[in-house]
């Protein structure tokens, strides 16, 4: 018997929201979750629309697929763009799912110049990340089993590898098909960097819960750290005077090198290699001050 399927998509209004749903819409029921806090109410035609307050999409994603009845629920993003024949795909992978696969993971093409940028880079970790939501079927099951998302990670970020970490917790698979999405890079604030730097705190929460190795275990990479702490040592030290000189000097050479290994591999244009400088400055104590939180909120 085929596999019964929902398509999932929480949005906070992108204008790209058309083109993720317009190879789905028709084949396969579609719930789209509106989670912007206020402003005039969706309307989609052949789509059931709900709204989540702006609660985060780890609350969005819950609040669509407890709406759902269906075996499977596929979770797309608002920025995503399906081939047309996505849903076929998405089937057969569904179908191949043995009874022990509580996820099937989409491939994920994120398409960047020759020389990408710092945010181009950064957006194309998509493509080997593992369980992201932008392209991924849960077995309904399975969600039920670990109680779907934590909703006390608002961004779109380590929501999904926490799910993952648990679902697997839980002796499920997750494996990855054959289906294929492109996942444009959206446009970005010359301080998206800095402002990105809120994930830190998510990461505390993430070691809280699964351990000192959940990266390994998640495959994530290391972060920097080290590196920021350090950078910001140097920058506090200078403030007594006797340290003042070797401190500025050593705090200078943390963020030069920084800088340095960011614009290498990018454009080089006077527009990127300023925004790296200025942001390399930024970063370090931005990631401090965030992991400081996380952890002061979790103690």
């Amino acid at each position: 018997m085929a596999v019964t399927i929902t398509v999932v998509v929480p949005t906070v209004g992108r204008p790209s929201l058309h083109r993720a749903l317009a190879p789905v819409v028709g084949q396969v029921p579609v719930v789209v979750v509106d989670d912007r806090p206020d402003g005039p109410s969706l309307s989609i035609e052949g789509v059931t629309v709900l709204r989540s307050g702006g609660r985060g999409p780890a609350a969005a994603r819950n609040l669509g697929w407890r709406h759902a009845d269906s075996e499977w629920v596929a979770f797309l993003d608002d920025d995503v763009e399906p081939p047309g024949d996505w849903v076929s795909a998405l089937e057969a992978d569904l179908d191949a799912a043995g009874p022990d696969v509580g996820g099937v993971q989409g491939r994920i093409t994120v398409p960047t110049s020759e020389r990408p940028t710092d945010w181009e880079r950064s957006t194309k970790g998509l493509e080997t990340a593992v369980w992201a939501t932008a392209d991924l079927a849960y077995r309904r099951s399975a969600l039920e089993t670990v109680g779907g998302f934590d909703e006390c990670f608002p961004r779109a970020y380590r929501e999904d590898a926490d799910l993952g970490l648990r679902v697997t917790a839980a002796g499920w698979q997750i494996v990855t098909g054959r289906r294929q999405v492109v996942h444009p890079v959206r446009p970005a604030r010359w301080t998206q960097s800095i402002r990105s730097q809120r994930g830190n705190t998510d990461d505390v929460r993430m070691r809280r819960k699964h351990g000192s190795d959940w990266r390994h275990r998640a495959q994530v990479p290391a972060g920097r750290r080290p590196w920021h702490l350090a950078t910001t040592a140097a920058l506090l030290a200078a403030a007594v005077p006797r340290w003042r000189r070797a401190a500025l000097t050593t705090w200078a050479l943390l963020v030069g090198d920084f800088a340095r290994r960011r614009v290498a591999p990018g454009p080089r244009t006077t527009r990127e290699v300023a925004t790296m400088l200025a942001t390399s400055v930024a970063i370090p104590e931005a990631a401090t001050g965030w992991w400081l939180l996380g952890w002061w909120r979790s103690r």
